[in-house]
């Protein structure tokens, strides 16, 4: 199971800069990382080591399997991200 990014996203890159296999997006370099709402995790590239839950400021990183129900639609929301070349 990947980890998704949720609503309480502030777009603090500390998980950008921990995540060993680059799967989070928007980098703080791009520059659709000033417009951006939140962060995306790629799910298809996602290890699942978890590194990036403890260093967000937010709380907003959840295993998919655990999301909160009020932001489970926040699975899909991360995934279509990639899917529609945002990333």
């Amino acid at each position: 199971m990947a980890y998704v990014i949720a609503a309480p996203c502030i777009a603090d890159y500390s998980c950008v800069d921990i995540c060993p296999v680059d799967c989070i997006s928007p980098h703080p370099s791009e520059a659709a990382f000033d417009d951006a709402e939140q962060l995306y995790i790629d799910p298809d590239k996602c290890v699942n080591c978890g590194a990036c839950v403890d260093v967000c400021p937010a709380s907003a990183i959840f295993e998919s399997s655990e999301l909160p129900g009020r932001w489970a639609h926040y699975a899909e929301i991360n995934r279509q991200y990639f899917e529609t070349g945002n990333a």
